[in-house]
């Protein structure tokens, strides 16, 4: 069975730059897992993401990057091949609206830099509007989040594939960090309670 994420990136341009570095016959071949379906593991990992990066082309062929985030699983899950969040007020901008608009197409990037995974998905995007689903309106929205909320992308799952972690530099998120050192802080107030005592004791002696 062919590897869909592969039929999708890999058009001829991309075929022959392959062949060029001597690396056409690597992707060659069968592969017995698909890449058009969501599994578990793609979906624990989406359930635990705060942001990703959303791609978009204009009618002009320039490509768009947009950072998205929010509370982490922002990005709903509706089945396995389907997505969807909400897009709320910005910059007012509206360069990935205005381009999916004459383009549906898109591909995210959902980054794990703490365990360096990375997850790539390409998707086809249908905005909706906020009162015509009011079932997914409840599900992408977030009551305590102040901003204001004006579509909802819909995301339809075409392909998607996981990156190896050779590039990927960990980073950490402020929460993750105060984790981490909530047990060097415990163990600091723990000697400074320590050492407040012996000095007290030094000042009666």
């Amino acid at each position: 069975m062919p590897y869909h994420f592969l039929e999708v990136a890999v058009t001829p341009s991309v075929r022959a730059v392959q062949a060029d570095m001597g690396a056409d016959q690597i992707w060659l071949g069968s592969h017995d897992r698909p890449s058009d379906i969501l599994t578990d593991a793609e979906i624990a990992f989406i359930a635990t993401r705060d942001s990703f990066y959303m791609a978009s082309v204009s009618e002009t062929g320039w490509p768009y990057v947009q950072h998205r985030g929010g509370k982490a699983g922002f990005l709903k899950v509706v089945d396995q091949q389907t997505m969807a969040f909400a897009d709320y007020r910005g910059n007012r901008q509206y360069i990935s609206a205005g381009n999916f608009a004459a383009n549906d197409r898109t591909c995210l990037f959902l980054m794990d830099y703490v365990r360096r995974a990375r997850l790539k998905i390409y998707a086809y995007v249908e905005q909706v509007e906020l009162d015509t689903d009011q079932q997914l309106a409840k599900l992408v929205s977030d009551p305590d989040y102040r901003g204001r909320a004006e579509r909802i992308f819909k995301l339809r799952l075409e392909a998607y594939d996981w990156n190896c972690p050779q590039h990927i530099t960990p980073r950490y998120t402020e929460h993750e960090v105060g984790q981490a050192v909530a047990p060097l802080r415990d163990r600091l107030q723990q000697l400074e309670a320590e050492n407040a005592a012996l000095r007290a004791r030094l000042e009666d002696l």
